[in-house]
């Protein structure tokens, strides 16, 4: 379901597992991976997460169909191509399948 107006968003998840494997940290910290896409909601635009003991802002939060992702989507996710984005993601979730229609939130991240 894409939300239209923000006001009907649903609650958000707690900001601190919206990046919790430990090789994203690492992208995070390295300026590898600038943003997180995840089923739900974790954070609103101006919320802080600190990971590592370092600080990350995010700068935006949206929805985003799964067919809409693009290779630049995949780079700030961390990923060096789509293919390699899709295979992580089905292989993370077990049994899952690439899904087009399928909405996730996008969070955009920056290091404070």
């Amino acid at each position: 379901m894409v939300y239209e107006n923000k006001q009907d968003w649903p609650e958000k998840f707690d900001i601190n597992k919206l990046v919790t494997h430990q090789k994203d940290i690492d992208k995070m910290m390295n300026g590898e991976k600038t943003s997180q896409r995840r089923n739900n909601r974790y954070a609103d635009a101006g919320d802080e997460l600190v990971l590592d003991g370092h600080a990350f802002i995010v700068e935006n939060v949206y929805q985003q169909k799964l067919k809409a992702i693009t290779e630049e989507n995949v780079k700030k996710e961390g990923y060096t191509s789509l293919d390699a984005y899709k295979e992580a993601l089905t292989s993370i979730h077990h049994g899952a399948v690439w899904d087009p229609e399928a909405v996730v939130w996008v969070h955009e991240l920056r290091k404070k």
